[in-house]
């Protein structure tokens, strides 16, 4: 059983900033590719970030200059540094991991989302 789970949103003002995080844990070997989305209210999930197993990384243009995804391959964690916020970026945001479960299989999982509120 794999379980992933995102932490560190929260309420911050404009211009703040939060770093969030995103872990799997339980059965796994490693993960693999990594996608940041975010979902507002009445909206489409968006895909916000994602890295590759590489390192390779890839931002919406709303949010280049401003978020960088990073990863920690060793504790299975992979991290949304949120710079410069704008109440445009308030929304829950997800992360979806490829999970390695051995040296060959693979599967997508979803965490159950964090809060971001950015506001005055």
């Amino acid at each position: 059983q794999v379980q992933v789970v995102e932490s560190g949103g929260g309420l911050v003002r404009p211009g703040g900033s939060l770093r969030l995080s995103c872990a799997a844990s339980g059965s796994i070997f490693s993960i693999s590719n990594v996608g940041w989305y975010r979902q507002a209210p009445g909206k489409e999930r968006e895909l916000v970030a994602d890295i590759t197993s590489g390192g390779y990384t890839n931002y919406a243009d709303s949010v280049k200059g401003r978020f960088t995804v990073s990863r920690d391959n060793a504790k299975n964690v992979v991290y949304l540094q949120m710079n410069s916020l704008k109440p445009e970026d308030t929304a829950v945001y997800y992360c979806n991991v490829e999970v390695r479960l051995s040296e060959i299989m693979r599967n997508y999982y979803w965490g159950q989302g964090t809060q971001v509120t950015v506001s005055s």
